[in-house]
């Protein structure tokens, strides 16, 4: 890194440096110390100490995922070197390479780009890195290969033009990369499906009819997107000219992927940043010339830009902000306008607030003057909030206990172990929970309390608890299809049910709240059945015109299936409509 940078950096001023630049230097460590943190020191004897950067890069940025890339626009930021300009070489008629799509893709990949790194010089570390960026941009823009897969080839060890088609699994046969015998496509599915790497990605054609493949003029297999490449085209440091391809189901990210892959590594080319085009005959007969390399202008007013930012900058001082941050800009027209040049590398660059966001990383967050907003507001509390925080100081006054439990708990703790059937709890489901702990969002706070009771059986009794949170339901009319109540639940754990203190803390929630004991404008409760409660010993409770909740006494069944062996009443009420 820092041979690229012509310097060396202390790791504060390398990471100073990383600030400026819109970036975070995220941990300096070595895989030494990697390998330790993950699987211990025993583990770690004899890995390299060598200094690692850790640095953590905007997921929109795909041309500073390599050490090319980073340093370029490092580079240019620090006005040490001009925005190189890529090239595009169109070779003469028949002399370059094409890329034939068959109609057969258009099932399962349909979309090829590809181009070509003519006369190119490795070194490890070069090669590496080129290895490295495609697998950050698999990860990436290309979702785990989803919708882009990157193949790159030793041009010298095949002959075009290339047939990119989809044929049966068992009519595809080659020696995949690495391995030493030639496999159909069946057994390379078979053979991949324990290795760590490769094996997440045979979902995405595996119970496919056809399987996409590229072949050569000589019907050389180059790759088999997007599980492997095969052997025969494996790039090795004396490879001198580079075939790419991305095949993918989307055709504006496989374009992008192209460019980066292209641009950051066109500069070790004998003409440096140049790329040479490839022909792209489409199943229809249309072709096209890859890599598009595409540059644009666009225009953006100064005072758009300071008004957003907060700063006072010349249209001059502004445009060589934006030239700073690899896209090349001049004052237009009197000074109103600023022409702004969007490289290929920066696909990032949608809207003029992108234009915008880049001048502000330039001019330095830290160097904006800080200023009151003209705006004039006062800050309040939400009144829900505001209830639930009074309401917990005087809950906690009254001896209890606050506890603060998971949102989500299994379908058991709402349902099966309160008696109750799932579907009649209206629960929001996770559609693919982590664990069984996590299954759906709660519809009670009872089981948080009962659960964390069982956790603290070994405290001097009588326990007595409290939380107010939110619950979750579904609900049709809402845009989210779910609605959230703020719910009070209190409980008392003791050798005798002790169900006069929870209804005494009713009460005095009610003193609190302002709410008379009476039918007309107050609350009542009414005997009532749940199936989480003993029978006879369950009220309802009505103010302000509805039912707002229960109070009881816990059916022995449901607190021996929470673990526990004494008797506990408990109250929960939804406190909204007190607000």
């Amino acid at each position: 890194l820092f041979q690229a940078l012509g310097r060396s950096y202390t790791d504060e001023e390398f990471d100073e440096l990383c600030f400026e630049f819109g970036l975070e230097l995220d941990e300096i460590t070595s895989e030494k110390d990697i390998i330790s943190k993950e699987k211990g020191e025993e583990k770690a004897k004899g890995a390299s100490d060598v200094v690692l950067y850790k640095i953590d890069v905007p997921a929109n940025r795909y041309d500073l995922l390599c050490l090319e890339g980073l340093v370029r626009g490092l580079q240019v930021f620090k006005e040490r070197i001009n925005l190189p300009r890529f090239e595009k070489i169109i070779p003469a008629e028949g002399e370059g390479q094409r890329l034939i799509i068959t109609e057969q893709t258009a099932q399962i990949r349909p979309h090829a780009v590809a181009a070509v790194l003519r006369n190119i010089t490795f070194t490890k570390d070069r090669y590496d890195s080129f290895i490295d960026l495609q697998e950050k941009l698999h990860q990436n823009i290309c979702r785990k290969r989803a919708l882009v897969a990157i193949g790159t080839h030793d041009l010298d060890t095949i002959t075009g033009p290339f047939t990119f088609t989809a044929k049966a699994p068992s009519e595809i046969k080659f020696k995949p990369l690495n391995q030493s015998q030639e496999y159909t496509a069946s057994q390379i599915m078979d053979l991949y499906r324990t290795d760590s790497h490769l094996r997440h990605y045979l979902h995405l054609i595996e119970n496919k009819p056809r399987y996409p493949v590229i072949y050569d003029s000589n019907g050389v297999v180059l790759s088999m997107p997007p599980i492997i490449n095969g052997d025969h085209t494996k790039i090795s440091l004396n490879t001198r000219n580079v075939f790419i391809e991305c095949t993918g189901t989307d055709i504006t990210k496989a374009k992008i992927v192209l460019d980066i892959i292209v641009t950051m590594f066109s500069e070790y080319c004998e003409k440096p940043f140049t790329v040479e085009a490839v022909e792209v005959v489409c199943p229809n007969g249309k072709t096209h010339i890859y890599p598009e390399l595409a540059y644009r202008t666009e225009k953006v007013k100064p005072e758009y830009i300071n008004k957003k930012v907060g700063i006072s900058e010349t249209p001059s001082s502004l445009a060589k902000l934006l030239t700073r941050m690899c896209l090349k800009s001049h004052v237009t027209g009197n000074g109103n306008h600023i022409e702004v040049e969007i490289p290929p590398t920066r696909a990032d660059i949608i809207h003029a607030c992108d234009i915008v966001e880049d001048a502000a990383i330039a001019y330095g967050y830290n160097n904006i003057q800080m200023v009151i907003p003209k705006t004039y507001t006062i800050a309040n509390q939400l009144p829900l909030n505001k209830l639930a925080e009074l309401l917990r100081l005087d809950l906690a006054a009254a001896g209890f206990t606050e506890a603060l439990t998971f949102a989500l708990c299994s379908q058991e703790d709402i349902a099966d172990k309160l008696g109750m059937d799932i579907s009649a709890t209206n629960a929001v489901r996770i559609a693919n929970p982590k664990t069984a702990e996590f299954q759906v969002a709660r519809t009670t706070l009872l089981p948080g309390l009962l659960k964390t009771i069982a956790a603290n059986r070994k405290m001097p009794l009588p326990l007595k608890l409290f939380e107010i949170s939110d619950i979750v339901v579904k609900d049709p009319n809402t845009d989210v299809g779910a609605r959230n109540y703020r719910h009070l639940c209190a409980i008392y754990y003791n050798k005798s049910p002790g169900f006069e203190i929870i209804h005494g803390l009713l009460d005095r929630v009610m003193q609190v709240l302002e709410v008379p004991p009476n039918e007309e404008n107050g609350y009542t409760i009414k005997a009532a059945e749940g199936t989480a409660f003993f029978p006879g010993r369950c009220a309802e409770v009505f103010a302000k015109g509805q039912s707002i909740g229960k109070l009881g006494v816990v059916h022995p069944d449901v607190i021996t299936k929470f673990e526990l062996t004494m008797p506990c009443s408990v109250l929960e009420i939804n406190i909204e409509p007190f607000v």
